[in-house]
Protein backbone atom coordinates (compact mmCIF):
# COMPACT_ATOMS: atom_id res chain seq x y z
CA UNK A 1 0.00 0.00 0.00
CA UNK A 2 2.76 2.44 0.89
CA UNK A 3 4.49 1.96 -2.48
CA UNK A 4 1.21 2.40 -4.38
CA UNK A 5 0.36 5.51 -2.37
CA UNK A 6 3.82 7.06 -2.86
CA UNK A 7 3.78 6.27 -6.59
CA UNK A 8 0.42 8.02 -6.81
CA UNK A 9 1.77 10.91 -4.77
CA UNK A 10 4.65 11.42 -7.20
CA UNK A 11 2.32 11.33 -10.20
CA UNK A 12 -0.12 13.74 -8.59
CA UNK A 13 2.46 16.19 -7.30
CA UNK A 14 2.38 17.85 -10.70
CA UNK A 15 -1.36 18.47 -10.81
CA UNK A 16 -3.55 20.72 -8.77
CA UNK A 17 -6.47 21.34 -11.15
CA UNK A 18 -8.70 24.11 -9.92
CA UNK A 19 -7.39 24.10 -6.36
CA UNK A 20 -4.77 26.58 -5.22
CA UNK A 21 -2.26 24.42 -3.35
CA UNK A 22 0.82 25.48 -1.45
CA UNK A 23 3.40 23.90 0.82
CA UNK A 24 3.63 26.83 3.23
CA UNK A 25 6.47 25.39 5.32
CA UNK A 26 8.48 22.20 5.41
CA UNK A 27 11.32 20.74 7.41
CA UNK A 28 12.44 17.17 8.12
CA UNK A 29 10.21 17.20 11.21
CA UNK A 30 7.23 19.24 10.01
CA UNK A 31 5.02 20.22 7.14
CA UNK A 32 2.29 22.83 6.59
CA UNK A 33 0.07 22.62 3.51
CA UNK A 34 -2.81 24.89 2.53
CA UNK A 35 -5.23 24.33 -0.33
CA UNK A 36 -8.05 26.64 -1.40
CA UNK A 37 -10.90 26.14 -3.83
CA UNK A 38 -14.49 27.13 -4.44
CA UNK A 39 -17.42 24.76 -4.92
CA UNK A 40 -20.60 25.69 -6.81
CA UNK A 41 -22.84 24.78 -3.87
CA UNK A 42 -24.45 26.82 -1.12
CA UNK A 43 -23.09 26.32 2.38
CA UNK A 44 -25.62 23.64 3.39
CA UNK A 45 -24.93 21.53 0.31
CA UNK A 46 -21.16 22.14 0.51
CA UNK A 47 -21.16 20.85 4.10
CA UNK A 48 -23.21 17.79 3.16
CA UNK A 49 -20.82 17.05 0.27
CA UNK A 50 -17.79 17.47 2.52
CA UNK A 51 -19.11 14.88 4.96
CA UNK A 52 -19.98 12.50 2.11
CA UNK A 53 -16.25 11.87 1.60
CA UNK A 54 -16.86 8.70 -0.41
CA UNK A 55 -18.52 10.73 -3.17
CA UNK A 56 -15.46 12.84 -3.95
CA UNK A 57 -12.31 11.15 -2.58
CA UNK A 58 -10.32 9.22 -5.19
CA UNK A 59 -10.60 5.47 -4.57
CA UNK A 60 -6.98 5.09 -5.70
CA UNK A 61 -6.04 6.74 -2.40
CA UNK A 62 -7.86 4.27 -0.18
CA UNK A 63 -6.88 0.95 1.31
CA UNK A 64 -9.90 -0.85 -0.15
CA UNK A 65 -9.74 0.71 -3.60
CA UNK A 66 -13.24 2.12 -3.12
CA UNK A 67 -13.91 5.60 -1.78
CA UNK A 68 -17.48 4.48 -1.11
CA UNK A 69 -16.07 2.45 1.79
CA UNK A 70 -15.24 5.69 3.64
CA UNK A 71 -17.40 7.75 6.00
CA UNK A 72 -17.01 10.60 8.45
CA UNK A 73 -18.96 10.73 11.71
CA UNK A 74 -18.99 14.51 12.23
CA UNK A 75 -19.05 14.60 16.04
CA UNK A 76 -16.19 15.10 18.48
CA UNK A 77 -14.48 11.72 18.73
CA UNK A 78 -16.14 10.58 15.50
CA UNK A 79 -14.25 8.44 13.03
CA UNK A 80 -13.20 9.08 9.44
CA UNK A 81 -13.13 5.39 8.75
CA UNK A 82 -12.89 3.03 5.83
CA UNK A 83 -14.58 -0.34 6.23
CA UNK A 84 -14.53 -3.19 3.70
CA UNK A 85 -14.73 -6.97 3.80
CA UNK A 86 -10.93 -7.29 3.93
CA UNK A 87 -10.31 -4.89 6.81
CA UNK A 88 -10.75 -1.42 8.19
CA UNK A 89 -8.70 1.69 8.86
CA UNK A 90 -9.17 4.90 10.79
CA UNK A 91 -7.98 7.73 8.56
CA UNK A 92 -8.69 10.32 11.24
CA UNK A 93 -10.49 11.18 14.45
CA UNK A 94 -12.76 14.24 14.62
CA UNK A 95 -11.42 16.66 17.24
CA UNK A 96 -13.38 19.81 16.29
CA UNK A 97 -16.61 20.41 14.44
CA UNK A 98 -18.70 23.51 13.79
CA UNK A 99 -21.43 22.42 11.36
CA UNK A 100 -21.36 24.20 8.00
CA UNK A 101 -18.13 25.98 9.02
CA UNK A 102 -15.26 23.67 9.93
CA UNK A 103 -14.17 20.16 10.82
CA UNK A 104 -10.72 19.20 12.12
CA UNK A 105 -9.36 15.69 12.27
CA UNK A 106 -6.35 14.26 14.01
CA UNK A 107 -5.03 12.43 10.99
CA UNK A 108 -1.87 10.92 9.58
CA UNK A 109 -3.01 9.91 6.11
CA UNK A 110 -1.69 6.96 4.12
CA UNK A 111 1.98 6.16 4.70
CA UNK A 112 2.21 8.92 7.32
CA UNK A 113 0.26 6.65 9.66
CA UNK A 114 3.00 4.01 9.79
CA UNK A 115 5.67 6.71 10.19
CA UNK A 116 4.29 7.62 13.60
CA UNK A 117 3.76 11.30 12.82
CA UNK A 118 0.90 13.50 14.01
CA UNK A 119 -1.32 15.48 11.71
CA UNK A 120 -4.11 18.03 11.99
CA UNK A 121 -6.34 18.18 8.90
CA UNK A 122 -8.79 21.09 8.91
CA UNK A 123 -11.53 21.75 6.35
CA UNK A 124 -12.97 25.28 6.64
CA UNK A 125 -15.97 26.51 4.67
CA UNK A 126 -16.64 30.22 4.13
CA UNK A 127 -18.63 32.48 1.84
CA UNK A 128 -17.78 32.08 -1.83
CA UNK A 129 -17.81 34.63 -4.63
CA UNK A 130 -21.63 34.39 -4.78
CA UNK A 131 -24.41 33.07 -2.51
CA UNK A 132 -24.53 29.89 -4.61
CA UNK A 133 -20.83 29.18 -4.01
CA UNK A 134 -18.78 28.18 -0.98
CA UNK A 135 -15.05 28.61 -0.47
CA UNK A 136 -13.09 25.76 1.10
CA UNK A 137 -9.69 26.01 2.74
CA UNK A 138 -7.87 22.83 3.72
CA UNK A 139 -4.95 23.08 6.14
CA UNK A 140 -2.80 20.03 6.85
CA UNK A 141 -0.15 20.36 9.54
CA UNK A 142 2.08 17.35 10.16
CA UNK A 143 4.87 16.91 12.70
CA UNK A 144 7.17 14.08 13.67
CA UNK A 145 10.80 13.30 14.35
CA UNK A 146 13.47 14.78 12.10
CA UNK A 147 13.97 11.23 10.80
CA UNK A 148 10.54 11.48 9.15
CA UNK A 149 11.88 13.47 6.20
CA UNK A 150 8.61 15.33 5.85
CA UNK A 151 10.26 18.05 3.77
CA UNK A 152 10.84 15.49 1.01
CA UNK A 153 7.22 14.29 1.13
CA UNK A 154 5.66 17.76 1.18
CA UNK A 155 5.22 18.28 -2.56
CA UNK A 156 3.71 14.85 -3.15
CA UNK A 157 1.35 15.01 -0.16
CA UNK A 158 0.31 18.47 -1.34
CA UNK A 159 -0.47 17.02 -4.77
CA UNK A 160 -2.64 14.22 -3.41
CA UNK A 161 -4.64 16.47 -1.11
CA UNK A 162 -4.99 19.09 -3.87
CA UNK A 163 -6.44 16.38 -6.12
CA UNK A 164 -9.03 15.50 -3.48
CA UNK A 165 -10.00 19.15 -2.96
CA UNK A 166 -10.30 19.61 -6.73
CA UNK A 167 -12.59 16.56 -6.86
CA UNK A 168 -14.64 17.98 -3.97
CA UNK A 169 -14.92 21.36 -5.69
CA UNK A 170 -16.08 19.82 -8.98
CA UNK A 171 -19.57 19.21 -7.58
CA UNK A 172 -22.40 20.03 -9.95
Amino acid sequence: MRRIFLTGLVALSMCCGSASAEVKASAPDGLVIQIKAEVALDRDDAWARLLDVGSWWNGAHTYSGSAGSMSIDAVAGGCWCELWSGGEVEHGRVVFVMPKEAIRLSSALGPLQEMGVSGALTFTLSDGSSPAKTAITVDFKVSGSSLSGLDKLGPVINGVIAEQVTRYASAR
